[in-house]
């Protein structure tokens, strides 16, 4: 246990890429497998079971500590992390590491599971016997893998890197067994990382675009030769990988989420592959040629179960955007160009294969003219590189994508929260709402990010002088300050006060420059409801 307390420490105190990777590496070639397992499989986020209820926690460490339950309800609104305000409570700041705990694999797979099926008094006592003993770091730990929030940022491509090194072996191939391997975490895990055969349904680790707008306003400059870029439409729906090997077929999302049985005709299409295929695209619903809205395809997703009528009424398609196993034989380690090639030819022997057309681009007035008019169903552009490889993961200069302009509105503040992990002192979480007819601000969006720290920390210091009211956790604040916020897309909800829905709200800029009566109404968001972009020449979606 104490290794891997020294990773997490590392891991959650520093940002530098390189550092966390070495560190990981050293991890991994030093313990057993076993224990390497479950590091791996908590670090991907996998433990997401609360053993004990957290407000049970909070009203048992506050009679521990002889401390009003308010008090430890006003910290941890302060803190806005659980674990951390629980051991920050605790006075063992100062204790060594004790060694009290038990090595990972047996807190995480016995410990815990067995604590969760005692009686509330033994819960409590075996809480109480490790708070009188352990360290700040070993008790904040416990407490993340008691409430089942074990996150401390380290990316999936990271972790791949990682045990690469340790192992020897290639990131590509590792990608592809890691599912597998913690399906329970155990013992074997290396030896099944190390195994090569491919036979199950299993899709492989997903290739992702980084926004080109991280490069700046200024990024054609920065970019490169456009020419060494193969330009595709970014299609709004689901990625998905359709696996097709002896043992069926399967629909994979990217999430890792089976989509097999919602998309019955899917299955029943794609089965006249080869075994041995593996094809990269796009989930949508196509009705009579047209590419419909993403609310559509949520109305399958939403399905527990599908009727033959909603599949008439709601066919769905994959556009194909890559090939990833061609007869068994896996294809990511060969260049783009020549994926391409084979994914064509491969459409040639059957036809019911829909590709994702590849776009004639000159120049960056020719990206920008399609960016901003894509056709009905796209979001924007990706750029890939013709010589790169399917790698996991983002990687910075091999996929990029360029979304259109997003649709904006200057909206008041009206509500805040205070955030979590590194935003835990600030009030980050922020409510916004618009004018109606009536001239009553109505709520239609919440939003995480746009601000820099700098903002965050004078907004926060204004909403703790000027908080109107209280309510749990959320601070009502007097209407005073406008926002630009900016989201991807939007539909009618009957479940939002404003009556649409819209998706990856975020903060673009804060107006200080206007007044809350300038800020946008209600009519503007049904106008946006209303926006259907214009498709370019030539670029419709293959019929």
């Amino acid at each position: 246990m104490e290794r891997f307390l020294a990773l997490y420490r590392t891991l959650d105190q520093t940002t530098s890429q390189q550092a966390r990777i070495a560190a990981l590496t050293a991890y991994f070639q030093a313990v057993e497998p076993e224990e390497a397992a479950w590091a791996t499989y908590l670090l991907r986020g996998g433990h997401a079971r609360r053993f004990v209820s957290p407000r049970r926690l909070r009203e048992w460490i506050a009679e521990y500590l002889n401390l009003p339950l308010s008090l430890v309800e006003t910290s941890y609104q302060h803190v806005g992390d659980l674990a951390e305000t629980l051991a920050l409570l605790l006075p063992n700041r100062g204790r060594p590491f004790s060694g009290h705990l038990p090595p990972l694999p047996v807190l995480a797979g016995q410990e815990l599971p067995r604590l969760a099926s005692l009686p509330e008094a033994e819960q409590r006592a075996w809480l109480e016997n490790h708070w009188s003993r352990l360290s700040f770091w070993e008790v904040y730990l416990l407490h993340k893998l008691l409430l089942g929030g074990f996150r401390v940022g380290v990316a999936e491509g990271l972790l791949l890197q990682a045990l690469a090194r340790a192992l020897n072996l290639p990131e590509t191939h590792l990608a592809n067994r890691l599912p597998a391997a913690l399906n329970p975490p155990n013992s074997t895990f290396y030896d099944q990382l190390r195994q090569t055969a491919t036979t199950s349904l299993e899709p492989y680790a997903f290739c992702l675009a980084y926004g080109i707008e991280e490069l700046g306003e200024n990024y054609p400059e920065k970019f490169g030769k456009l020419a060494d870029y193969q330009v595709e439409w970014k299609w709004d729906g689901v990625r998905v990988q359709v696996v097709c090997r002896a043992a069926g077929v399967a629909l994979w999302s990217r999430g890792g989420v089976a989509l097999t049985q919602g998309f019955p005709e899917l299955v029943d299409l794609f089965r006249a592959l080869p075994a041995g295929t593996v094809i990269d695209g796009e989930l949508l619903i196509v009705r009579e040629g047209e590419i419909q809205p993403f609310a559509a395809l949520q109305r399958r997703l939403l399905r527990k179960k599908v009727t033959p009528a909603l599949v008439r009424e709601l066919p769905a398609t994959v556009l194909a955007y890559d090939l990833l196993e061609l007869d068994g034989q896996d294809l990511r380690t060969l260049p783009l160009v020549e994926r391409q090639a084979r994914l064509e030819d491969l459409a040639t022997r059957y036809p019911f294969l829909r590709l994702s057309p590849i776009l004639s681009v000159q120049d960056w007035k020719e990206v920008e003219r399609l960016r901003s008019n894509p056709p009905a169903g796209a979001e924007g552009l990706l750029l890939k590189l013709r010589t790169g490889l399917y790698l996991a993961g983002r990687r910075r200069g091999n996929w990029w994508k360029l979304k259109r302009s997003p649709f904006t509105v200057d909206a008041v503040l009206v509500y805040a929260q205070r955030g979590h992990g590194r935003r835990s002192g600030w009030f980050s979480d922020l409510t916004f709402a618009l004018w109606n007819e009536q001239g009553q601000l109505v709520t239609f969006a919440k939003a995480y990010s746009g601000l820099s720290d700098a903002e965050l920390r004078e907004l926060t210091r204004w909403i703790r002088t000027h908080a109107a009211e209280k309510i749990g956790p959320i601070v009502k604040v007097p209407p005073v300050w406008v926002f630009t916020v900016a989201f991807e897309g939007i539909q009618p909800s009957a479940r939002h006060k404003c009556g649409y829905a819209v998706r990856f709200p975020r903060i673009v800029c804060w107006r200080r420059d206007k007044k809350p009566e300038e800020a946008d109404t209600l009519h503007h968001l049904r106008l946006l409801a209303g926006f259907s972009p214009l498709p370019s020449s030539g670029s419709a979606p293959p019929e």
